[in-house]
């Protein structure tokens, strides 16, 4: 129906508002404490195997039961999300996440800890699929690769943020004292998102048009950019400015590009450290190291999301997929501590690069609206499940063959991606997506 048509269009031309910025905010809040939350864990882990709270089979089961929970949130969230709206799956997944956390701090053994610990994971989950895609559905046309990567640029502030809090606070007041920070951080946004309003996309394809023009009204008050660039004349020139992929093609494109990253950057930052210090180079433990490693996460990511609108999607993806190739197996080669910091570096900027560009922007462009959440948690939901399996085949591949097996699966994993999105993949870049 046209009125369906003039309601997107105005969407997608609509200057940023006060209330766009305050969904973008609540969302990046969000986000952080998602990124913060995977290295809260990490630290929490360590202390209970430290203090015998936990043995180390129940501390590996600690772990994957987060994995696991992760993967079914980011399924149920797309379900949810996308037929019974966006703002329920986006309430109910962080009261789940915060009321389960705050009851991870009062278990009193590890059996109840990992069954808190797995439902929570559950509601976090839910964090990554709806947070990139309600901006993707929020954000104006021009702008929406910049605003998606501007979220994962935010969101790499969790990780030293929650880093800070464990080393301030576990030492003081042990590990409890994590899970009381986030839950009651998770609750207090939760609160904040109480008015979060409805994507008018979603409302629009539920045919609930009032609704979606009161809301789109308000993401109209500082008027519209060119339309003349994004709402065409009629039917026709409208087909030629949107995005057509089935969503087959959608999804395999999108678990290849979530898998290869995610795994590609959790392998190295799991086990590199260990390769490089049975060649004797420990620098790998020290602070210098880990500190000069972690700074290429914002700047890879403040890389992405700034050329990801300028320059393309597939433009920006399919280059750095094959540079994360390229700086993997000269990595390998590497017998020098300037070698290793400075391909650390450019390794770990590749892959927020692809964080932000990716994960951040495109595979959520990958989905119409209809969509998008099943598609977007399928995606993020199967590079998850396959995280759980990898430390396993990692340290077999270890034991039994050549130790830079673990840089050549980077690299094969990285090519493999390049080629699908370059060949598979559309490019979305200032597109219309139903």
């Amino acid at each position: 129906m046209r009125s369906d048509m003039t309601l997107q269009m105005r969407l997608d031309t609509a200057k940023e508002t006060p209330m766009f910025y305050r969904v973008f905010g609540l969302i990046a809040g969000g986000m952080i404490l998602d990124a913060g939350d995977v290295y809260m864990a990490s630290a929490v882990n360590t202390d209970m195997l430290n203090t015998g709270f936990a043995s180390m089979a129940q501390s590996s089961i600690f772990l994957s039961a987060g994995f696991l929970g992760l993967f079914v949130g980011s399924i149920a969230a797309g379900i949810i999300g996308d037929f019974y709206g966006r703002k329920r799956a986006y309430q109910v997944n962080l009261l789940l996440f915060g009321l389960f956390t705050l009851a991870g701090a009062m278990m009193p053994n590890m059996p109840l800890l990992i069954a808190t610990r797995f439902i929570a994971a559950c509601g976090l989950g839910a964090e990554i699929v709806t947070g990139y895609a309600l901006i993707n559905e929020f954000a104006p046309v021009k702008t929406r690769g910049r605003w998606c990567g501007a979220t994962a640029v935010i969101a790499n502030l969790g990780a030293p943020l929650a880093l800070l809090a464990a080393t301030f606070m576990i030492p003081r007041f042990s590990w409890r004292s994590m899970f009381l920070l986030i839950g009651v951080l998770a609750l207090v946004l939760w609160y904040l998102r109480r008015h979060f309003p409805e994507s008018p996309r979603w409302l629009i394809t539920k045919g609930r048009l009032q609704e979606a023009d009161t809301i789109i009204e308000q993401l109209e008050v500082n008027g519209s950019y060119n339309k003349a660039e994004f709402a065409p004349e009629d039917d026709s020139d409208l087909a030629k400015n949107a995005v057509k992929t089935s969503k087959g093609r959608g999804l395999f494109v999108g678990i290849v590009a979530a898998s290869a990253i995610m795994l590609a950057q959790y392998t190295f930052t799991s086990w590199v450290p260990t390769l490089l210090v049975k060649r004797g180079i420990n620098v790998v433990h020290s602070l210098g190291f880990s500190t000069i490693m972690m700074i290429g996460a914002p700047v890879g990511a403040l890389i992405g999301a700034l050329l990801v609108d300028r320059i393309g999607r597939k433009k920006i993806i399919v280059p750095t997929f094959v540079l994360a190739a390229i700086f993997g197996l000269i990595y390998a080669r590497q017998d020098s501590t300037t070698g290793v910091l400075i391909l650390g570096f450019l390794l770990t900027m590749t892959f927020y690069i692809l964080m932000a560009s990716a994960i951040g922007v495109y595979i959520s462009e990958l989905f119409t609206t209809s969509f998008r959440f099943r598609g977007a948690g399928i995606a993020n939901g199967a590079a998850k499940l396959l995280t759980v399996a990898t430390p396993y085949m990692a340290a077999w591949a270890i034991q039994n063959f050549n130790p830079n097996l673990i840089f050549y699966f980077i690299a094969a994993l990285t090519l493999i991606a390049a080629l699908v999105v370059a060949i598979f993949g559309p490019e979305t870049k200032q597109k219309i997506i139903g």
